[in-house]
């Protein structure tokens, strides 16, 4: 399928790989964990949801092939309507697009770093990446936000379910009750019958408060600005 294709059914591959039926499991609200330093000071001319292609490029980014979904919904289990969802992650060669990142001498100009997603009706959002790669000091991860009403309500990051690395992470550790340490964790599932390797990662998020709405029942949404940026 060529770009435009992938773009336009989104969110439908969204759908697909969400599990029905899991919600009622998980009302649990989601850690929340720092921004990082890194959050893109410029952002990409291409800031969609398909990460691994820059624009119209042939060429795509190194690594491991993702597909990240999941939902977004509160504590009662409903959806977070036209929310609006980032996330941005080290290359393969563990550099950010941040003007600041170590290792850009080496940064893979094909891959787009950020990008964003609005969610369904559903409170789903998609995005294809790489498979997150660990970094001096760091265990593997990819940033994610949620902003409605043009204010951040949630930042946190995505976490390998199983890497070692974890248990020496500072900030996973710094959350010591287990229940929320889940939370942070996505399992990495090879696709069925995928020569190329992907793997599928659900990452589902329980907000701790109300979001409003508007008269028509659509959620207020707008990209938020960060508002802290620990490491």
């Amino acid at each position: 399928m060529d770009r435009r294709q992938f773009v336009q059914t989104a969110t439908a591959t969204s759908l697909f790989y969400t599990t029905a039926g899991v919600f009622a499991e998980q009302l649990q609200p989601s850690a929340q964990m720092g921004e990082g330093p890194f959050y893109p000071d410029r952002l990409p001319l291409d800031t969609d949801n398909d990460l691994l292609i820059i624009n119209d490029a042939i060429t795509p980014a190194v690594g491991t092939i993702t597909h990240l979904h999941g939902t977004i919904r509160d504590t009662k289990g409903s959806p977070l309507r036209n929310a609006f969802v980032e996330i941005w992650q080290v290359d393969n060669s563990g550099s950010y697009i941040h003007s600041q990142s170590s290792n850009k001498a080496k940064s893979d100009k094909n891959f787009q770093g950020y990008g964003r997603f609005m969610t369904s009706s559903n409170g789903e959002y998609y995005f294809r990446t790489i498979k997150p790669v660990a970094y001096p000091g760091r265990t593997p991860h990819i940033h994610i936000a949620v902003s409605t009403n043009g204010k951040r309500i949630f930042t946190s990051q995505i976490l390998e379910k199983g890497n070692r690395s974890n248990e020496t992470d500072g900030l996973y550790r710094r959350v010591p009750d287990p229940k929320l340490r889940e939370t942070f964790l996505a399992e990495y599932k090879p696709v069925k019958n995928c020569p190329l390797g992907s793997v599928d990662a659900g990452f589902n998020i329980v907000l701790g408060h109300t979001v409003e709405e508007n008269e028509d029942g659509t959620i207020k949404g707008a990209i938020g600005k960060p508002t802290y940026r620990r490491r």
